[in-house]
C-alpha cells in the first residue's frame, strides 16, 4: 500500500495502457457493438458512384436528336491516285460526311469532300462499310450525291429535312459529323446569321447561306446542321478560319431547300437542270461609264450572245463595235442591263445567282438600256447554248 503512494505516476502509465490494450482486443475481435462493421476510409474517387442527376429538358434535346439522327450520318473516305516522277502510283486520302437521303443508298456530301476520288469507301455508323460511285455533283453549290454499292436497306436510316427559310437568328442548332476522323460527333450552337453570301472552293458564290457558331472542324463536311426536331435544315459546308486552320465560331451551311432541289436533279438526272442567260460581257462601273458614255454607271454590258440562247432568243443585243480604251480593247455598242425581276445586278456573278433557283422554262423580267433609251425584255430562260455570236 505503501509502495503504490510512493509512485502514483507508475500507477496511471500502468492503468492507460492495460486500458488501451483492452480497447484494442475489443474492436479487434468484434466485442464492442457497433464497431464490427465499420468501413474502413479511403479515397473519395473509390466511393459508390453517386446517381445520374436528371437531365436538363435542353440535354434531353440534345440525346433525343442524337440518338435519332446519327444513324443517318455516314463517313465517307476518298483515295486519290496520283503518280510521281518515275510514274509509280501514289494513293493519298482524304474524308468527310455524308447524309443518308434514302433507302436507295443514296448519300448527300459536299462536291470537295469527293473531288477527284478514284475509289470511294463509306462507313455507317454501325462500321459497316461500302464501296460507293458517284451519281452527280454540282460544283457551283458544292453538293455532289453517291450511292452505296450493295447495302442492304435494313442498314440505312434516310434523314428528314427541314425548312431552311423558316430558321431564324438565335436559334439552336446542332451538327453531327466525324471530326478528324471521330465518327459520329455531336456540337451545339446557334444560328448566328442567315442569307450570307459565301465563295466556294471552286469559285462559285452561293446565296441564302447558314451562319452558325457550332463547333464545326475538317471531317464536319457533308454533315448536316440540324434543328431541335432533328430535321436537317443544311449541310455543313465550310468554315472561316484564321492562319494555322481550326474553328473560330464562324461556320457555313448549304440551306436544306437548295439541297432539295439540286440533289432531286442529281438524283434524276446526274446534274442540275440550270438555265442560263445566254450572254456575256463586263462589269459597268464609273470610269468606264464616263470613258464610253454610258446612261448609267452601273449594271452590265453585254458583248457577245450566244445562238439559240435566251438573250438572242428575247432580242437582247451584244456589241456591235469594238473601243480602245488606253492599251485595252473593249466590245461596245451592246446593251446594258440593270436589273433583272426586280433585282439591280453589277455583276455576271450576281446575275448567275438570281437565276440559280429558276428553271428551264421558267421566264424573268430583265430592265435594260439601249441607245440611252430604257426598255424591258421578257426573256424565257433556256438550258446553255454552245458558241457566242460575234454581230460585228
Amino acid at each position: 500500500m505503501g509502495s503504490m503512494q510512493k509512485h502514483p505516476l507508475r500507477t496511471i502509465l500502468i492503468t492507460v495502457l492495460l486500458t488501451s490494450a483492452a480497447t484494442i482486443a475489443a474492436l479487434q475481435y468484434d466485442l464492442v457493438p457497433g464497431y464490427g462493421k465499420r468501413e474502413v476510409s479511403g479515397p473519395a474517387f473509390a466511393a459508390d458512384p453517386v446517381k445520374q442527376p436528371a437531365l436538363t429538358g435542353d440535354e434531353e434535346i440534345n440525346v433525343n436528336v442524337y440518338n435519332t439522327v446519327s444513324p443517318s450520318v455516314v463517313n465517307i473516305t476518298k483515295t486519290v491516285v496520283e503518280y510521281d516522277f518515275f510514274f509509280a502510283p501514289i494513293a493519298r486520302g482524304g474524308s468527310g460526311s455524308g447524309c443518308l437521303l434514302d433507302n436507295k443508298g443514296n448519300v448527300l456530301t459536299n462536291y470537295h469532300v469527293i473531288e477527284s476520288a478514284d475509289r470511294l469507301e463509306v462507313s455507317l455508323p454501325d462500321r459497316s462499310r461500302y464501296r460507293a460511285k458517284i451519281i452527280g455533283v454540282d460544283p457551283q453549290n458544292d453538293l455532289a450525291v453517291i450511292q452505296l454499292i450493295d447495302a442492304p436497306e435494313e442498314r440505312l436510316h434516310p434523314i428528314s429535312f427541314g425548312n431552311s427559310d423558316s430558321i431564324k437568328v438565335g436559334q439552336k442548332v446542332l451538327a453531327i459529323g466525324n471530326p478528324l476522323g471521330l465518327q459520329n460527333t455531336l456540337t451545339v450552337g446557334i444560328v448566328s446569321s442567315v442569307g450570307r453570301r459565301i465563295q466556294t472552293e471552286s469559285g462559285d458564290l452561293v446565296d441564302n447561306v447558314i451562319q452558325t457558331d457550332a463547333a464545326i472542324n475538317p471531317g464536319n463536311s457533308g454533315g448536316p446542321l440540324l434543328n431541335t426536331s432533328g430535321e436537317m435544315i443544311g449541310i455543313n459546308t465550310s468554315i472561316f478560319t484564321i492562319r494555322g486552320g481550326g474553328n473560330i465560331g464562324i461556320g457555313f451551311a448549304i440551306p436544306s431547300n437548295t439541297i432539295r432541289r439540286v440533289a432531286a436533279d442529281l438524283m434524276e438526272h446526274g446534274r442540275v437542270l440550270r438555265p442560263s442567260f445566254g450572254a456575256d460581257g463586263y462589269s459597268i462601273y464609273k470610269e468606264l461609264a464616263y470613258d464610253l458614255d454610258l446612261p448609267v454607271d452601273s449594271g452590265l454590258l453585254v458583248a457577245r450572245v450566244y445562238p439559240g440562247g435566251s438573250a438572242e432568243k428575247a432580242g437582247i443585243r451584244g456589241a456591235d463595235k469594238i473601243v480602245r480604251l488606253f492599251n485595252e480593247r473593249i466590245l461596245a455598242g451592246g446593251d446594258i442591263i440593270t436589273e433583272i425581276e426586280g433585282r439591280p445586278v453589277s455583276s455576271w456573278d450576281e446575275l448567275r445567282l438570281i437565276l440559280e433557283p429558276k428553271r428551264p422554262g421558267d421566264i424573268v423580267e430583265v430592265t435594260l438600256y439601249r441607245d440611252g433609251a430604257e426598255m424591258t425584255k421578257s426573256v424565257t430562260l433556256l438550258e446553255p447554248s454552245r458558241r457566242p455570236s460575234f454581230r460585228f
